[in-house]
């Protein structure tokens, strides 16, 4: 699995590079910037937006009682698009409008949630001493008192 992450990030700017020369020679130079510029910035609205609502959906969903699982999952891969448009690309601009879609977003959690198993957990604590136990071995004090030097002077 490692492998293939590792060829994707390879071969994913050399795509990258063969569609910007593709999409230039269709539609010119400063058309293909042009694209380039918009996805980046409505990557950035996007962001914007999630920003700011993510914490009002999270609230809304503690205060009926629901777990915001589905809420955060989407709001993840929602930031995920916006960063893919920001990134200069056509592919992963393709990728980003894919996870915009809500019914990708559905298939996608139900692919993984099918695959998640929940475990409880506690927290641990350690036990000190209590100071009515007969058995406990009290701190050890260190009481000194320094000894001032007498003055050397002649």
């Amino acid at each position: 699995m490692a492998r293939f992450f590792a060829l994707g990030f390879l071969l994913l700017p050399l795509v990258e590079i063969a569609l910007f020369i593709l999409v230039g020679r269709t539609i010119g130079l400063f058309p293909t910037l042009a694209l380039v510029i918009l996805a980046a910035i409505a990557g950035a609205m996007l962001l914007r937006q999630q920003g700011l609502g993510v914490v009002e959906r999270l609230r809304s969903n503690m205060n009926a009682g629901t777990i915001p699982g589905r809420t955060m999952f989407d709001t993840m891969l929602i930031g995920l698009a916006g960063l893919l448009l920001i990134l200069p690309g056509f592919l992963s601009d393709a990728i980003a409008l894919v996870l915009l879609v809500p019914a990708v977003r559905d298939r996608i959690f139900s692919a993984l949630a099918g695959r998640l198993r929940v475990v409880e957990t506690t927290t641990s604590y350690r036990r000190y001493a209590d100071p009515d136990d007969a058995d406990a071995v009290p701190p050890q004090i260190i009481d000194g008192t320094s000894q001032e030097r007498p003055d050397e002077r002649p």
